[in-house]
């Protein structure tokens, strides 16, 4: 209801509404499902028994499953505004906040449910998915095999390092210089701000990035391996608006990171910020890889970062075949 009310209240200038709303619907379907597996109610059987409360055109279609012939489409009729139909699933939902719920009163909902859907005009199978995708890329810990390797189809040198050990050191003038087999990478840096909080050394978190998402415009650019070979990967991905989009991701993150001591002693990013993460990156090939995946990589990041920090330096050692990070202090290498 919050979320309709700023459509109407705010119309074009809420262009993020129908995103906005499918993810409400979606934690809705959740509850509702939640509550169902815990009264022992098949989710199945409370909509099909929500339709035959009345409202509803069933139409046949031809059914792409081998064990049937046709499947039926079953559309709303109701006519009421998304106003009424969400104040009508309000309704029912306060009759079910007591210790067990009616099945009668179940059913209801879900039928409020679909009218409401229809209604806003969001499709119930783009509000599932979207759902189930939301709750594996925040809860589950992604399969290896299933994560993406962006750099597979490119030669080594168009590739970001499998294994790396980048060196940094603070000198007497305050700022940090990053090395790289020996050879400095990038500019010297310093925080750049009056309250001095090791901005400096943020460089660890591309490398982050890189190690574990397989993905940092930033590192491409400071090694100069960019995947010039593919025109649409020089332009698209690694390019100088994917750099920005970088650097602007993780100056914001670590805005949020400072009011958190740094995340030290968290085991969770929370959820609201990890969204924000997918918005910022929408459009670019990093999008693919799931939330408990950047989760891991800003954690592990901030982890080196906070070691960097306390020594003034050290080393950040990344695994890309093991999608790790971790610091070591500067007299542990030659």
């Amino acid at each position: 209801m919050s979320t309709a009310k700023k459509h109407i209240r705010e119309k074009s200038a809420y262009p993020g509404y129908k995103r906005a709303a499918e993810e409400e619907f979606g934690d809705t379907l959740w509850y509702l499902s939640a509550l169902c597996r815990r009264l022992g109610l098949p989710l199945e059987e409370v909509f099909s028994e929500a339709i035959s409360i009345g409202g509803f055109r069933v139409q046949s279609a031809a059914s792409d499953m081998l064990e049937g012939a046709l499947a039926n489409v079953v559309i709303p009729m109701s006519t009421g505004t998304v106003d009424d139909t969400l104040f009508e699933l309000g309704r029912s939902a306060a009759s079910l906040l007591e210790p067990k719920p009616e099945r009668r009163k179940i059913v209801l909902f879900a039928k409020n449910y679909l009218d409401a859907l229809f209604a806003a005009k969001l499709a119930f199978s783009d509000v599932a998915r979207g759902n189930m995708d939301k709750v594996r890329g925040a809860f589950l810990v992604p399969a290896s095999e299933s994560l993406i390797d962006f750099d597979s189809e490119f030669e080594e040198e168009e590739q970001l390092p499998r294994k790396f050990a980048i060196r940094i050191n603070e000198r007497s003038n305050g700022r940090s210089y990053l090395q790289w087999q020996g050879v400095f990478i990038g500019d010297p840096l310093t925080d750049n701000i009056a309250d001095l909080d090791g901005y400096r050394f943020h460089d660890v978190f591309h490398l982050a990035y890189a190690a574990i998402l397989h993905w940092s415009p930033v590192v491409r650019a400071l090694i100069k391996h960019k995947r010039k070979s593919k025109l649409e990967y020089d332009e698209n991905q690694d390019s100088g608006r994917a750099v920005v989009v970088e650097e602007g991701l993780t100056a914001w993150l670590f805005s949020k990171a400072k009011e958190l001591d740094f995340f030290e002693g968290h085991e969770r990013i929370s959820l609201g910020i990890l969204k924000t993460v997918k918005e910022y990156v929408a459009g670019y090939e990093v999008s693919q890889c799931p939330i408990k995946l950047w989760e891991r990589a800003i954690l592990d990041g901030y982890s080196v970062f906070r070691q960097l920090k306390a020594a003034q330096g050290g080393w950040i050692v990344g695994n890309r075949v093991e999608r790790t990070i971790r610091y070591e202090p500067l007299e542990s290498r030659n």
